[in-house]
């Protein structure tokens, strides 16, 4: 079932004045009264695990702080290097389109801190991948900083309660450099989605923020909205 445009989930990013320096706590001074959403809808081709996982997000007049939480069972994770397929640990991601006529981003992260990222216009399937889309090179994942709570490494996987956290700082400039100009305002909405997943886990799962119509998480018509509450500044010149 594909929601309606007006049904579907929408969030507002706050902006931050300050440089945030990775780690910050989930309930500490920076993160603590930002309003979190979660990552509730889960592909019934997965297991019964359906782990606990929200997100935070800031914008500076830099780039997008991401903050993720994940109340977890079954953590593993063996792959360790950029562009590996980090979706096959226990994972988490965050796709976005800053502009509707042009390509999203696809953000994956395992709790290792591993990333695997590219900028994709077409999700198509051409038997070797996307029809049309650009992974993220090294110099860029040089501009991208992650901080992880786990181990890079976790295997034999952890079968107890854990809590894990991942967070991100994507610099405007690095998607300016595939997206074209696109600082976020207040009258812009940006188009994206949040996963969480763990395809080679004991127990498999696929869950999203916005509901996907099938078990695919490359669908931007199934995309939710963020939008970017404004500075101070940017009302006083309106």
């Amino acid at each position: 079932m594909l929601y309606p445009d007006s049904k579907k989930p929408e969030y507002i990013v706050s902006p931050t004045g300050q440089e945030i320096r990775l780690p910050e706590q989930w309930d500490g001074p920076v993160w603590g009264k930002v309003p979190a959403l979660d990552i509730t809808f889960y592909r019934p081709e997965g297991s019964n695990h359906k782990p606990v996982t929200q997100v935070k997000l800031l914008h500076s007049p830099e780039g997008l702080y991401v903050i993720f939480q994940v109340q977890d069972h079954y953590v593993k994770c063996v792959h360790t290097q950029f562009q590996d397929a980090v979706y096959k640990d226990s994972c988490v991601e965050f796709f976005v389109q800053p502009t509707p006529d042009r390509g999203y981003f696809n953000f994956e992260l395992n709790c290792g801190g591993a990333l695997l990222a590219s900028y994709i216009v077409d999700p198509g399937r051409n038997g070797l991948g996307f029809k049309e889309y650009t992974p993220l090179s090294s110099e860029d994942r040089r501009q991208i900083e992650i901080y992880h709570s786990m181990p890079t490494v976790i295997d034999p996987e952890i079968k107890k309660e854990t809590t894990w956290h991942v967070e991100i700082f994507i610099p405007f400039v690095l998607l300016e450099k595939y997206s074209g100009p696109l600082r976020p305002s207040a009258e812009k909405i940006w188009r994206a989605n949040f996963y969480k997943c763990g395809d080679d886990t004991s127990h498999p799962h696929w869950g999203a923020w916005a509901p996907v119509d099938e078990l695919n998480f490359h669908l931007p018509r199934c995309f939710g909205k963020i939008r970017f509450r404004p500075f101070i500044r940017e009302l006083s010149q309106g």
